[in-house]
């Protein structure tokens, strides 16, 4: 079994690669394969795996890349990570993928998806909507529509028929991908000084970018190298971090709230792995499955509509609780519609829970890590102090 030096290593190699080695040798390693791209957020990469496909997470460009020829395609109040996945697209970064998923997010994504249309007509891109109402026979029906629509267009790809043993196989894979996921966060939260949030970050972040099976070997491998660790536990305030769904922070602003004194021991990041909180049926029809599921266990976050307002952050309260975190980070990438327009909403919710709370926004590619590391280390020093 590899060290877990080895294979953190390993994740930052994938993360560090914007030219997606791992992706192209995976498509160029047999005949007829093929890769479909998806943004941040819940997919149904069950669907794209059923169909002999790689779903690949394509996660903006990050502090690596200088997005020149992006910024000419949208104005610069929004937020930075369709400039750098156009960038991607324009440098020939994505001249592989042979297809585009663009989840419900918010209208820059929506808007995202036919500016892709519009640069690459030949390429296979669909915006993948969700349903804002949870009852089974109007949500739960549409849903079911989506999840055709989407098995039909990516079908066309793939030249094959997507079975529904196929596509069971496919969820029983995820289903383990999830749990094991789960194990991860929650290894985290009892013991974070064996698990950095950094690292915790790197290994989810592999998740997107390799195949399902070889990721659920990385994260066992993972937490069973991690508990044989004898690593020092520091006097840190354990914290929740909170908004950065889809624009991923840079990796050094993570370690800089670990740097500073916090624990994290929740987070929002990438929730493609984590959106469902228990397992999708594998005794039934596997479309209805994924619809239901998606109704009835999805996570809560912004993005995501609450059909009941009375409870609204509640769930942000109950992961505190659960994880005995201290206190809340908000970290939004800048001009976040969601995450910015939901903050105070939740922060009301925490006001009222007497849990304290801090806030900043970053962008993908901030470089000055110094401020964020003050404001941290001072919320982690307060909640030492007065909490």
């Amino acid at each position: 079994m590899a060290t877990r030096e080895e294979i953190v290593d390993r994740c930052q190699e994938l993360y560090d690669d914007l030219n997606f080695t791992s992706a192209r040798a995976w498509k160029d390693a047999e005949a007829g394969r093929h890769v479909i791209g998806f943004m941040p957020m819940y997919v149904p990469r069950e669907i794209i795996h059923a169909a002999g496909m790689l779903p690949l997470g394509i996660l903006g460009g990050g502090d690596q890349l200088e997005v020149i020829q992006g910024d000419a395609y949208y104005q610069s109040y929004i937020c930075r990570i369709p400039r750098s996945t156009i960038e991607l697209l324009l440098t020939e970064r994505l001249n592989f993928v042979d297809g585009m998923l663009f989840p419900s997010i918010c209208d820059v994504i929506r808007n995202l998806s036919g500016m892709w249309k519009l640069l690459r007509p030949d390429v296979y891109a669909h915006y993948f909507d969700v349903p804002q109402n949870y009852l089974r026979d109007v949500g739960g029906e549409f849903y079911i529509h989506e999840l055709n629509v989407l098995k039909e267009g990516l079908e066309k790809i793939s030249g094959r028929k997507v079975t529904d043993e196929a596509l069971k196989n496919s969820i029983t894979l995820y289903n383990e991908n999830r749990k094991l996921t789960r194990e991860l966060y929650k290894f985290r939260a009892e013991k974070p000084w064996l698990a950095p949030s950094s690292e915790i970050y790197l290994i989810n972040r592999a998740g997107m970018l390799i195949p399902v099976e070889d990721h659920n070997v990385l994260i066992r491998d993972y937490i069973n190298a991690a508990r044989e660790e004898d690593r020092p536990k520091r006097d840190n305030s354990r914290v929740v971090l909170s908004g950065s769904f889809c624009e991923q922070p840079p990796l050094n602003l993570i370690k800089s709230i670990e740097m500073a004194g916090c624990y994290v021991v929740d987070d929002d990041y990438m929730l493609v792995n984590r959106w469902f909180t228990k397992e999708v049926p594998t005794d039934c029809d596997p479309m209805e499955a994924l619809s239901y599921t998606f109704l009835e266990a999805s996570v809560k976050m912004p993005s995501c509509f609450e059909p009941n307002e009375d409870i609204k952050g509640q769930f942000l309260v109950d992961t505190v609780r659960e994880n005995g975190a201290e206190g809340v980070i908000f970290a939004a990438a800048s001009f976040c519609d969601p995450a910015l327009l939901e903050r105070p909403i939740l922060q009301d919710v925490l006001n009222l829970a007497e849990i304290p709370h801090v806030s900043f926004k970053y962008s993908e590619n901030t470089g000055q890590m110094q401020p964020i590391r003050e404001q941290a280390g001072t919320f982690a020093d307060s909640i030492k102090l007065w909490s």
